[in-house]
């Protein structure tokens, strides 16, 4: 968790570090806002490639530890290069930088199950969201306080630093055991058509006549195998409908709550005179969700068993949970998971989380006052801390074992991009009016509340 939690303030620094840097360098407040879209907008080509090698990695946490390496260096890179070079190599290297942003969110929590076990999850799972509002609550306070002592560029290299004080923790994660074998081994290897085939050897490739046709045989086979595991990650979400309308809606909805991030400053400006102000309300939004996810860390702590005999809605939703790992291979849909109203619960704190996140953006939107626009991102920090837990609740819940990194990764990718869009559409409209903006950024949760409803009687596991 110390880990999870360094890693991730570190990402919420990289963001809000390089605006202050491209606005320090440049003077110009467009290179600055390209080189956060460059960031963010490459996470949905990453994320499926970056779960499919976790999958298939019998030790995740060497290539999260790459993942880590490789994001703090393009991060030192882009200070090193912006102002020397055209702005448009620094954004391009922002965007190949980003295509490593989803190891940093669903990466981590994809691993929770090696970590904790069946039997901690729900509170893992607790756990785990709140080190995201932790770092949300640290990134945007940390940025501030090392650029007003250090200057614009001063913040990145401490994102850097964060990001590789991680590489312990993640190179020390639990190996997959035996999960990992079909992928193959470090002498073994796996063709599309499910042969083995040794290095050296043209056993297991069909029409095989030599050394030198091997090798471009395997690695073809590799690609098509890759490409196969990539496409049944996607379908696991697309044919799956609680992983489906809970990815859907956290899109919305993280697309909405971008609005609230660039309004943020602009709505801390015209209350106080002051932009600054605008980041504090961030962390009071960031302080509110980590306040409501230790809440719901308690009441997920694992009980004795003498209290054990009257079952909780979410002790149920976790035995469903377990109900679908149980019967994935046996595709009797009639015994999956979440026919009963307790295996919705966590279906159902996603959607009412993220109603009342929409709750304070409307707050916000109507503040006349700094402390009034103070009691609108406390609402919203108190739904969007249960409905990050519920998402990765559900997902656990739903996703198969096997493609459990690919779900994470994948839907971690189209939220990044989804908040990519959001921030871009939000510029314009908090220019013009910050109230306009953030009752848009409202509607956007009421339209991803609406989507996030479980509805009728069916199984949320089938699809």
């Amino acid at each position: 968790m110390t880990g999870a939690v360094a890693a991730r303030t570190g990402d919420e620094m990289s963001g809000p570090a390089l605006l202050v840097m491209g606005l320090a360098v440049t003077g110009s407040p467009v290179p600055a806002s390209w080189l956060l879209a460059g960031l963010t907008v490459s996470a949905a080509a990453g994320g499926p490639l970056l779960g499919v090698l976790l999958d298939r990695s019998p030790r995740p946490g060497r290539l999260l530890a790459s993942c880590l390496l490789g994001y703090a260096g393009g991060l030192l890179l882009i200070l090193a290069l912006l102002g020397r070079v055209p702005d448009a190599v620094v954004i391009g290297l922002a965007v190949v930088t980003g295509l490593l942003g989803p190891a940093l969110t669903g990466g981590w929590t994809a691993q929770l199950p090696l970590v904790a076990g069946p039997g901690r999850l729900g509170r893992a799972t607790a756990l785990d969201s709140m080190s995201y509002n932790l770092a949300g609550l640290a990134g945007p306070a940390l940025v501030g306080a090392v650029a007003a002592f250090g200057g614009g560029g001063a913040a990145v290299p401490v994102s850097a630093g964060l990001l590789i004080a991680a590489l312990p923790a993640a190179y020390g994660l639990p190996s997959r055991g035996g999960l990992a074998v079909r992928a193959g081994t470090d002498d073994e290897t796996r063709t599309a058509t499910g042969h083995r085939v040794r290095p050296g050897t043209s056993h297991g490739v069909r029409g095989g006549t030599g050394r030198g046709e091997l090798p471009a045989r395997v690695v073809r086979a590799k690609v098509r195998a890759v490409g196969a595991e990539v496409r049944a990650g996607v379908s696991a979400i697309v044919r799956n409908v609680a992983l489906r309308r809970a990815t859907v809606g956290s899109m919305v909805s993280c697309c909405g709550l971008a609005m609230l991030v660039v309004s943020a400053p602009v709505l801390g400006e015209r209350l106080t005179g002051q932009s600054g102000h605008g980041a504090l309300l961030l962390a009071v939004t960031a302080a509110a969700g980590l306040t409501a996810n230790a809440v719901l860390a308690a009441l997920t702590r694992p009980r004795s068993p003498a209290r054990a005999d009257a079952p909780r809605p979410w002790d149920v939703a976790e035995q469903a949970g377990d109900l679908a790992e149980r019967t994935e291979r046996s595709g009797n849909r009639a015994e999956r998971a979440g026919n009963g109203p307790g295996a919705r619960f966590w279906d159902v704190v996603q959607a009412a989380g993220t109603a009342v996140l929409g709750v304070g953006m409307v707050v916000l939107a109507v503040s006349g006052t700094f402390w009034v626009a103070v009691v609108g991102a406390a609402v919203a920090g108190l739904g969007e801390g249960p409905q990050l837990t519920a998402l990765f609740a559900v997902r656990h819940r739903e996703a198969p074992a096997r493609l459990r990194s690919q779900v994470f990764t994948t839907a971690a990718s189209v939220k990044i991009t989804s908040f990519a869009l959001g921030s871009a559409l939000a510029g314009p409209l908090a220019a013009y009016d910050v109230g306009i903006a953030l009752l848009a950024g409202a509607a956007l949760q009421a339209t991803a509340a609406a989507i996030l409803l479980p509805r009728g009687r069916s199984s949320p596991g089938s699809g």
